[in-house]
Order: C-alpha cells, then sequence, then structure tokens
C-alpha cells in the first residue's frame, strides 16, 4: 500500500487541513501521513478525516503531531453534510441596541430548541463565540440543542482572539477552512 508524507509544521490554521485535503485528492488509496506542531491543527486533520470517511490515528512524539490517515478506497472527498447549518458572526441579534441584541439572541436559540425543524449544524465565529462559552445567557438553549442533535462548531482563532478557548462548553472547535465548506456548500442561513 501506498504511503505518502505531507509536512504542515509552522503553518496557520487553516493551511494544514488545505493541505491535507488536497494531498488527500490526489491519492487514489494509500495512507497519507501528516506531520503538525499543533493540537489544534492535529485536531482539525482528524475531523476533517472523520468528515471524509477517513479512518486516522493520531500520536504525539515529542512536540509534534503525526497523524496517519488512511484511504482505503477513490472518493469524492467532499465534507458538506445535508441540512441547514447557521453561521453566526455577533453574540447579539439584529443591529441598533446591543442590550435588545442579547434578549433576541437568547429568545431566539429558546424559540430554536422548541421548533420541530431543527438545523443541522451552527458555526460560531467572531463574537458568536461567546454563546457557547461559559457565563452565556444562551447556554441552556444550545445545550438542550446539542442534546438534539444539533452540532456547534466554535471558530478556534476566535476562541484564542477572547481568549475563550479554556471556557468552551457547548460544542468543538473548528477552523476558517470548514466554515468556508459549510458557507459553499449552500444551504446556510447567516445571522
Amino acid at each position: 500500500m501506498k504511503q505518502e508524507h505531507l509536512d504542515c509544521r509552522g503553518l496557520a490554521c487553516p493551511q494544514p487541513v488545505v493541505e491535507t485535503k488536497k494531498r488527500l485528492a490526489t491519492l487514489a488509496t494509500g495512507t497519507l501521513n501528516v506531520l503538525v506542531d499543533n493540537e489544534t491543527a492535529k485536531n482539525n486533520i482528524v475531523k476533517l478525516a472523520k468528515s471524509l470517511g477517513i479512518e486516522s490515528m493520531a500520536k504525539l512524539e515529542g512536540d509534534q503531531y503525526t497523524i496517519a490517515l488512511l484511504k482505503e478506497k477513490e472518493a469524492l472527498l467532499s465534507s458538506s453534510s445535508p441540512g441547514k447549518t447557521i453561521i453566526m458572526a455577533s453574540e447579539t441579534l439584529g443591529h441598533g441596541s446591543e442590550e435588545l441584541g442579547a434578549i433576541l439572541m437568547k429568545s431566539f436559540f429558546y424559540a430554536l430548541a422548541e421548533s420541530a425543524e431543527l438545523p443541522q449544524a451552527v458555526y460560531l465565529l467572531n463574537g458568536g463565540v461567546k454563546l457557547a462559552c461559559e457565563g452565556s445567557s444562551s447556554l441552556d438553549s444550545l445545550q438542550k440543542l446539542q442534546a438534539l442533535g444539533v452540532e456547534f462548531h466554535s471558530c478556534g482563532l476566535c476562541l484564542d482572539f477572547f481568549q475563550l478557548k479554556e471556557k468552551l462548553t457547548v460544542g468543538e472547535v473548528t477552523n476558517m477552512y470548514a466554515i468556508v465548506e459549510q458557507i459553499t456548500a449552500g444551504a446556510v442561513i447567516k445571522l
């Protein structure tokens, strides 16, 4: 079985994911060993593999990770999935009053949690990541939605910027590449 290697050390997010996906597209079958130098890049590549139905195994050696991606069959590499996706780029809803916007956002998630038709995923970026962190007035509704199967993804760069990565309570960390894939997939509602 063919083995290939890809060195993504020193690349900024989302480059490791982009380069990995490009290389996987050229690999008919075999193993792609990706080398990265941080946990976020490792996690993002493992998530990419999972979304593509590719088996992965990550190993920490010193201060770097090696992720082995086993591509057993030729496949169309698309991580888009059916269903609606909501993109939230703010912790408030609408423009005008910040106070009213916070009330509207809390009300929006409460109503969404009670709705019969749920989105598949909610992607949070910029100030929107604060909604999924400790202290958010919307946490109860987000947790209920998550229990109902809605996926929550918060931009890792945004969490780092606001120094909130350790306070993330609902969902998982994602990257801009995954967010762009959702936007270009089509069934997106931007709020």
